[in-house]
């Protein structure tokens, strides 16, 4: 029993190395793809919503390509999902390609990311044995707030004292990134030795689709949008109306992190303390303000009423800040479908689903986004977003108590 007691808690210990090099990695590469669009290609915003159709797409796929690999274990998935990673980034570390090849490449490395995603939280969940999930989900994203945190400050000196630019010839820190990509799948070898086959793989050729999980896959299509708006138009804002460079959004997704470091094991232990229905209200009116403020925000600085110094930016800093710490607020759509689930083995395809559910929004919000900031402003794009986050209070008020 000892025995067994020790080797769980390496496995443990592993698997915590694994989600904070992959935040390490990511925040050096997938954190900084806004940057690298304006400074390398020096593109426009409706190129930058363009460019989310090869990042994207991979989300719409990853059901397709998990049920293909069906026979495989979770863990040899996740090692796939990682080759593809550092293939993806790594080339573009040493050369910059025409912006069509580069587009190519950034599919590579997105179709890793995304195959990875929903592998990476049914391992986590397969390694919980207590009741007390919503800490222990808690702990894994604190894991990888932290080095997301860490992330941000390499990249912020990086940027300040010249190591790092989108502009030479190699880019530093695409290759930093796929070699610490490079360190997650060794440990997924070590994983893997250590636990052998215990954790197979639940997925299923055949796609779950349950009239039970309805909520569920709203509350992942709406995921979609917000996640759209956040991570691609919130940055948009500070890069293209504020002329943000990448140490500037480096340093807020730094204190976002720390913040988020304490925060996200908080709403961990909130989930086991007030249960999903709560924390899904507070979610969504959480986005209802933020982007109706972004709205007024972004308003005032492409039409001159605001200044870009002082309060306003202030502000817009204070809402980058949110939107990162939010990002990590999916634990709770995953711990209320592991609550929903008719059997386990429904978790791993139906969080597939869910995560191409969410990418085929994703897509379509990316190009009508581009095109709405275009020719109208981009405070209407805010403002479209917090309308249809009320369909998140709908369904918070849809959900059982626990």
């Amino acid at each position: 029993m000892l025995k067994k007691f020790r080797n769980m808690n390496k496995v443990q210990a592993i698997y915590f190395l694994i989600l904070a090099f992959t935040a390490l990695g990511l925040g050096l590469s997938n954190d900084v793809l806004a940057n690298y669009f304006k400074d390398a290609y020096q593109i426009t915003a409706y190129q930058r919503g363009i460019i989310e159709f090869p990042r994207e797409l991979p989300g719409v796929l990853v059901i397709f390509i998990v049920a293909s690999l069906s026979l495989f274990s979770d863990i040899r998935i996740a090692m796939v999902a990682q080759v593809l990673s550092i293939i993806g980034i790594g080339v573009l570390g040493f050369i910059t390609p025409p912006f069509t090849i580069m587009l190519i490449f950034i599919f590579i490395n997105s179709l890793g990311m995304h195959v990875f995603m929903p592998i990476k939280d049914s391992i986590g969940i397969s390694l919980i044995k207590d009741e007390n999930i919503g800490k222990k989900m808690g702990q894994y994203k604190g894991v990888s707030t932290i080095f997301t945190m860490l992330a941000g400050i390499v990249v912020f000196i990086g940027f300040r004292v010249g190591f790092f630019s989108f502009t030479s010839r190699w880019k530093w820190i695409f290759i930093l990134s796929a070699g610490i990509l490079m360190v997650v799948l060794i440990l997924f070898f070590m994983l893997e030795k250590q636990i052998g086959k215990s954790i197979k793989s639940n997925k299923k050729v055949n796609f779950i689709f349950r009239k039970e999980y309805k909520y569920y896959y709203t509350l992942v299509v709406m995921w979609g949008v917000q996640k759209q708006i956040m991570i691609v138009y919130g940055p948009w804002v500070l890069i293209e109306l504020l002329n943000k460079r990448a140490d500037t959004l480096a340093i807020l997704s730094i204190i976002g992190s720390f913040i988020g470091v304490f925060f996200i094991p908080a709403v961990g232990r909130w989930i086991d303390r007030f249960g999903i229905k709560k924390l899904l209200y507070a979610d969504a009116l959480s986005f209802i303000v933020v982007y109706v403020v972004y709205g007024l925000l972004s308003a005032g600085f492409s039409t001159g009423a605001l200044a870009t110094i002082g309060i306003p930016v202030f502000l817009a800093y204070l809402l980058f800040i949110f939107d990162r710490m939010s990002t990590q607020m999916g634990m709770i759509r995953t711990i209320y479908l592991r609550s929903i689930a008719v059997k386990t083995s429904d978790i791993t395809p139906t969080l597939s689903l869910g995560l191409s559910l969410d990418h085929c929004v994703s897509i379509i919000c990316a190009y009508l986004g581009g095109i709405v900031w275009s020719l109208w402003g981009p405070q209407y794009i805010f403002f479209l977003a917090a309308s249809l986050s009320l369909v998140n209070l709908y369904v918070a008020s849809k959900v059982k108590e626990d």
